[in-house]
Order: C-alpha cells, then sequence, then structure tokens
C-alpha cells in the first residue's frame, strides 16, 4: 500500500506537462523568430553594424577648383592643413576621455560637448571636426596617445587661400560649413551638415563645378576602436578650376583706384556682358572664413553699419542722381522733343505750383540758354525739369525700363537686388496713392524714388553709347556655367536692341564727350589723347526740408551727405568698355569720375603695351605700382612628422608648394573686422527715401 501510495503521489498531471511542453515549444518558436530576424529580415542592417565595428572609414576631402582670370592667372588656390577628427563611437567611454582631449588640443571642454550635440542627430559613425588648422603641438599630442585615445583621428583638409587684403572679395565670396538652416534648402539637399560649400559670390554660384568629389579610407579597427589595418582607399576628385571674365590687371586698377571710398565699381565690356573689374567697400578677408569663428564675431560683423559683406556693385539700391539724364535724354530724342528744345536756366524754375532750383544756384550762377548738348554737359536741372513735364511719368518709366532699370540684371552673382522705376501704376500697387505730377519732377533729375545699383547704370549707358544693343553681365564664361545655371539663362529671354535713332545716338554721345572736357562737369578727369565719355551724378540721400530740420548740411553729419556717381565709357560710341562707380557721401560726381578715369587709363595703357609689338603703337606712361607680385609660400611642415592617418598624403601630397597670386598693394584701409560667420544672411538694402527735392551735381 505505501509503494502503491508513494507512486501515485510522483505521478505529474497530464495538464502540467502539457503546459511545459508548450512552454518549452513557446520558447523554441520565439528563439526561431528571433534567429529568422536576425539572420534574415534583419541581416544586411546589423551585418552593417558588426561591420562599422570593425572598419572605420576616414574621408579624403577633395581641394576645390581655382579661379583663375580671364588670362589663366590664379586668383583663389588651396593650401594643405590637418584637421583634428572626433570618432564618437565609444559611447560612454568617449565621455570620460573629453577633458583629456580637450587639454590636449587646448580647446574648452564646452566647445566640445557643444559640437557633440550639434552633430547628435548625425550616425555615431560619422566623425565629426573638433578643431581645424590644427598646430604640430596638437598633431604630435594625437600621434603620441593613439592607443589611449583611439577616438582622436587627423584629416587633411585643402583649405582655401585667397588674395591678401579683400582683394575681389565680394566678387569672388567664401566658402563655409552647411549648417542646419541651410540643409532646409533646396540648393543644400545633396549635402550633409559640416559640408564645405561656397557662400557668397563665385563661390556660391559656381560651387557644383568647383566642389569635386571627397574620396575615402577604410580601416580595420578591433573592439577598443584602435585601427590594426586598412582595407582599401579611394582618392578623392578634384573639383574643376573656373575661369572668369575679370582682368587681374584691371581689377588691381581699380581696387587702387577705389582706395578708402566707400561705395562699388563694376567695369564691364558692353560688346558682351563681359564683368572685367568689380570692387565693393569697405572690404573683408576671406581668408578669415576658412576657420570657424564665435558668433560673436560674426554678429559684430553683420552688425556694422558700413555693411562691409555686401556687394555694393550689384546690391546698393540708390538714387542714380544726373546719370538717370541720360535715359532722360534718349527719352526726348526718340520722342522728337529735344531736338530744337531751348531753356532757359535762372538758376532754378517752377513747375506745377513749386519752386525747383538747379545745382548751380548753390554757388550764385546759372546757366542762362540750355539745349540738350549744353545741358547734359553742364547737367542743367532746370532742362530736365522741363523735359520730365513735357514727357511724363509713364514715358519716362516706359524708355528707363527698356534700358532695365528696376530690373535686375541677370547677372551671375548671388543676391542682386532689382532696384526701384516708379510710375503710376507703381505707385497705386505699393502705396494706394495716385500719382502726383510734381513727383515727376524730381524722378526726371534721377532723385524721388527711383535707386538703382551700379550694374543696372553700367549696363544702361552702355547700351545706349552701344547704339540701344543691351547685353547680360556676367563674370565667368558661358562654356564654364554648370548644367543647372546654363538652363536657366536659356530660361532668360535675351533682350532686345533698343532703338535709337544714329543721329540721336551721335547727339548723346558727343555731349557726354564733352562731360570730360573744359566745361564739362567731370572736366578734371579729363584723358588727353583717350576718347573718353561719361555722365557725373550727385544724389541727395534726404530731402532738402529734412536737411533743414536737422540744421543744414554743415550740422546734419556726414551720413548725409549726397552720394557720388559717375559712369564712363571709351570711346564715345560702341565702346570696348564701360565703367560705373558709386561714392557714398562723395558728395559730388567729379569724385566719383576721377575714380572712374584712372581705371580708363590703366584699360587703355594695357592695351596699347600689349598692342606695341604688333601695331607700333608707342605705349604711355605705365601707372605707378599698378601690379605687384606676391609669392604665397605653403609651408609644409606635417611632411617631416610621422601621421598613420594617411603615409602616402602626410608624405606626397603635403610637399611644400608654390604659387602667384597678383594681387594689389597692401590697402590703407583695415577691416573693422577680421572674421565672419560662415553664413551670410539677408543683406539690408539700402533704400533712398523718396524725395521731393532738386538735386546737386
Amino acid at each position: 500500500m505505501a509503494g502503491q501510495n508513494y507512486a501515485r503521489e510522483e505521478k505529474v498531471p497530464a495538464i502540467k506537462l502539457s503546459a511545459v511542453q508548450y512552454a518549452v515549444l513557446a520558447m523554441f518558436i520565439v528563439l526561431l523568430f528571433g534567429f529568422w530576424r536576425l539572420q534574415i529580415v534583419h541581416n544586411d542592417t546589423y551585418s552593417s553594424l558588426a561591420e562599422r565595428n570593425r572598419i572605420r572609414t576616414i574621408p579624403i576631402l577633395a581641394p576645390r577648383g581655382k579661379i583663375l582670370d580671364r588670362n589663366g592667372v590664379i586668383i583663389v588656390d588651396n593650401y594643405p592643413s590637418f584637421s583634428a577628427l572626433l570618432l564618437r563611437e565609444q559611447g560612454k567611454e568617449l565621455e570620460e576621455k573629453i577633458p583629456r582631449i580637450a587639454a590636449g588640443l587646448h580647446i574648452p571642454e564646452l566647445e566640445i560637448r557643444d559640437r557633440l550635440r550639434h552633430f547628435s542627430a548625425r550616425p555615431k559613425y560619422e566623425p565629426i571636426v573638433i578643431k581645424q588648422d590644427i598646430t604640430p603641438d596638437d598633431l604630435a599630442f594625437i600621434e603620441s596617445n593613439k592607443n589611449e585615445l583611439p577616438e582622436l583621428e587627423t584629416i587633411m583638409v585643402h583649405r582655401r587661400l585667397y588674395p591678401r587684403d579683400g582683394f575681389a572679395a565680394h566678387l569672388i565670396g567664401y566658402v563655409g560649413e552647411v549648417s542646419e538652416d541651410d540643409l532646409n534648402r533646396s540648393q543644400y539637399e545633396l549635402y550633409k551638415q559640416g559640408d564645405i560649400v561656397g557662400k557668397s559670390g563665385v563661390e556660391q554660384t559656381y560651387n557644383d563645378i568647383l566642389i569635386g568629389v571627397d574620396g575615402e579610407r577604410r580601416a580595420i579597427v578591433d573592439n577598443r576602436g584602435k585601427e590594426v589595418g586598412r582595407l582599401s582607399k579611394t582618392n578623392a576628385e578634384p573639383g574643376k578650376p573656373l575661369k572668369l571674365t575679370i582682368d587681374v590687371d584691371l581689377q588691381i586698377a581699380a581696387e587702387e583706384a577705389m582706395g578708402d571710398k566707400v561705395g562699388g565699381l563694376v567695369a564691364m565690356d558692353p560688346r558682351n556682358g563681359e564683368i572685367l573689374a568689380m570692387v565693393s567697400r569697405p572690404i573683408f578677408d576671406p581668408n578669415h572664413f576658412a576657420v570657424r569663428i564665435t558668433r560673436d564675431e560674426w554678429s559684430h560683423l553683420v552688425n556694422d553699419p558700413s555693411h562691409p559683406l555686401m556687394n555694393k556693385a550689384i546690391q546698393a539700391q540708390l538714387a542714380p542722381g544726373s546719370i538717370f539724364k541720360i535715359i532722360m535724354s534718349v527719352a526726348g530724342e526718340e520722342e522728337g522733343i529735344t531736338q530744337n528744345m531751348n531753356v532757359n536756366c535762372g538758376g532754378g524754375g517752377t513747375f506745377y505750383g513749386r519752386y525747383f532750383k538747379c545745382w548751380i544756384a548753390a554757388k550764385h550762377s546759372s546757366h542762362g540758354a540750355v539745349n540738350l548738348h549744353k545741358a547734359i554737359e553742364q547737367s542743367c536741372d532746370v532742362f530736365f525739369y522741363t523735359l520730365g513735364e513735357r514727357l511724363g511719368i509713364g514715358k519716362i518709366a516706359q524708355y528707363a525700363q527698356k534700358f532695365g532699370l528696376g530690373q535686375k540684371t541677370g547677372i551671375d552673382l548671388p543676391q542682386e537686388v532689382s532696384g526701384i522705376m516708379p510710375s503710376e501704376e507703381w505707385k497705386i500697387r505699393n502705396y494706394k496713392q495716385k500719382w502726383y505730377a510734381g513727383e515727376t519732377i524730381s524722378v526726371s533729375i534721377g532723385q524721388g524714388a527711383v535707386t538703382t545699383t551700379p550694374i543696372q547704370l553700367a549696363r544702361a549707358i552702355g547700351a545706349i553709347a552701344s547704339g540701344g544693343k543691351l547685353v547680360r553681365p556676367h563674370v565667368a564664361f558661358p562654356e564654364e556655367m554648370p548644367p543647372q545655371l546654363k538652363l536657366a539663362q536659356q530660361k532668360m529671354t535675351d533682350p532686345e536692341p533698343i532703338k535709337i535713332d544714329p543721329s540721336n545716338w551721335e547727339a548723346i554721345t558727343d555731349a557726354m564727350a564733352d562731360v570730360t572736357n573744359p566745361g564739362g562737369t567731370a572736366a578734371a578727369s579729363h584723358l588727353p589723347g583717350i576718347d573718353f565719355a561719361g555722365k557725373t551724378g550727385s544724389a541727395q540721400v534726404i530731402s532738402n526740408d529734412l536737411m533743414a530740420k536737422l540744421g543744414g548740411k554743415s550740422k546734419a553729419g556726414n551720413q548725409f551727405k549726397d552720394n557720388g556717381w559717375f559712369v564712363g565709357v571709351t570711346p564715345r560710341r560702341n565702346p570696348e568698355i564701360v565703367i560705373a562707380a558709386l561714392i557714398e557721401q562723395g558728395e559730388h560726381g567729379t569724385v566719383a569720375a576721377e575714380v572712374v578715369s584712372k581705371v580708363i587709363k590703366a584699360y587703355v595703357e594695357n592695351k596699347r603695351k600689349a598692342g606695341f609689338k604688333d601695331t607700333g603703337m608707342p605705349p604711355l606712361k605705365a601707372t605707378a605700382g599698378l601690379q605687384k607680385n606676391y609669392n604665397v609660400e605653403v609651408a609644409a611642415i606635417w611632411s617631416q612628422m610621422n601621421s598613420s592617418s594617411d603615409a602616402s598624403q602626410s608624405h606626397e601630397e603635403l610637399k611644400a608648394g608654390r604659387f602667384k597670386v597678383t594681387i594689389p598693394a597692401k590697402s590703407k584701409q583695415k577691416p573693422k573686422h577680421k572674421s565672419s560667420y560662415p553664413s551670410l544672411p539677408a543683406v539690408p538694402r539700402m533704400t533712398t527715401a523718396i524725395l521731393k527735392a532738386e538735386g546737386e551735381e
């Protein structure tokens, strides 16, 4: 009985046995499902992760393409440099090593942590740059701590080397890192955060040509991240060189002529739209953008009231003053008004019940009897007040728009502005007010609501001197343009030639030639032996009424001085070159005329020197100090260091380089700030308040 009871007690119930069996089966099913997910469903993912634990990829950055002038002279090149990379795959171990890394590289811990937070959304296997342009001491620290700090790596970077003193800085532009904000724009959709791209000027427009294709080096690492072997290497493809239409010799002449004056200048071939020189003042140094700077420095720079980052040749929207009288002259001639028009200037005139002074009244004088030729030569306001009254705002706007005023020129540079050409429709659309006849009087001398840019005026006056041929300006040769830009240019309708009667054309250009002769408003800029024609302009920045409230010009301050303009051509008809210069607070167009005459003289001298052997034409005396060559040497100190990052790079690619960059003599003007943050914001527009007062020459 006892044995039977014992056997009965040891017997496991069938239901419990079934439950255990099902539990074991379920465990096997879960394990099989997990195995299936690991080996089949997510095989690629986990294989990739495992591969990354064993294989490290170090990028090889492609150098940007060189930028050359029209004759092949190097303007922008590259120089080799090293940056320190931080590999983030070690997780908690990396966090513990940050203080030691910061001390060894002489950078604040906070800066490294901020950098890690900044790139926290990026995959951990992507290295980040924590210090650029490292010193030999930094490199020695990294190399001597390879075993203890495998998270540190070096990479060779080809940094941009720009000419000194801001030479052609606004035209060339600068490069910088792609920011988080940039990634939200369509133009940066193919890039990732931290990539170096063009941020302004030619560097931005032609970034796709200049940028090149990065390579990579793959190495085997152990479980601590230490490199134990190498697998493969894909070389980088350098960016393509870009040839500009700029002439370095003429650019030097333009830079020297502008000196410390604030404003902008553009020289263009009106026959085909090629930009030969472009200057903007004040300057900035693009070299300072190569290494990251603080946000405070950037903020200081962009808040500078003189706008050093603004390219005033294409972005300064200001009243053109008496330059506009050439547009008025074409309208008057073509409408048959000015051929026999004679006006008596007694120092001013009454129009629509209000008395408007001529600029010469400030000298207690008058122009007397004035026809079109004398009106252009001596810039008589009364003549053009009268012409404006007869034409009306409709005809004035029609002719101005034909010559491209109030429109972008389509130049291949970013952030060009359009300016304003007012009309009745414009005022209703923008101010919901009707146009008053008295406003036409101010517009007729280039004041009031009219605003233009130097590039617009160069294009318009160049077209008039060329008999009506309007061209599209460009800084790179069409064959250099990337496909998307070529397509955009092709979609733009080519400007239609503007019909100008030959007799009218000759009358206007002959009068422009006398502007630079004795008796003209730019007589001091006369160039003996050179057919030099042009037009001066002086434009108010505030009205006479407001100036009077401020106590007159003597008390109002320099910021309210008139702006000086001059647009010049040579020769007077079918010119080879047109130059527009704006001098802010220059007061008189004669100052701008002196600048333009120096550039015209340099252009003609260079042409004569170049043609001396073939034509026998004697060259003029060369301008002193027109060109200086500086040898820019890159000291490859890294080549003698045993860098394990890439032996072929450290010993072959980092050999000393030497090239010549043609730049101007050192400018007396010093930039207020030596650097700027690598992301150009919207540039504030410089617009002139609507004026109802007369201009001054």
